[in-house]
């Protein structure tokens, strides 16, 4: 069992940047592959990332964010730059097998944080 608690969301203006961790506990988190959704209201769950022995980035946001981890302290960390009111929503960490493939299905990830609120101003 794997706990994921993800925090740094908050406001922000057009252009500007946020960093959102992901803190874990439980099971070895280091052999886990660990991604990035983001859910706007009325809108389905969509994938922004995915870091497991190589990083994916879905192509809206390729180039603006980042996704790296720190295995010592059991985090993940999204660096999301260039920020644009499209990017609002509520971005969630999930962590899977890093092996097989479907990493933007978010039905294949087994564990889920709370989420955290991004809202980006025009």
């Amino acid at each position: 069992q794997v706990q994921l608690v993800e925090s740094g969301g908050g406001l922000v203006q057009a252009g500007g940047s946020l960093r959102l961790s992901c803190a874990a506990s439980g099971r070895t988190f280091s052999s886990y592959a660990v991604g990035w959704f983001r859910q706007a209201p009325g809108k389905e769950r969509e994938f922004v990332c995915v870091m497991r022995w190589s990083t994916v980035y879905a192509d809206s946001v390729k180039g603006r964010f980042t996704i790296s981890r720190d295995n010592a302290k059991d985090t993940v960390y999204l660096q999301m730059n260039s920020l644009k009111p499209e990017d609002t929503a509520v971005y969630y960490c999930a962590a899977r097998t890093p092996y097989g493939s479907n990493w933007y299905d978010p039905g294949t990830y087994d564990y889920w944080g709370q989420g955290t609120q991004v809202t980006v101003s025009p």
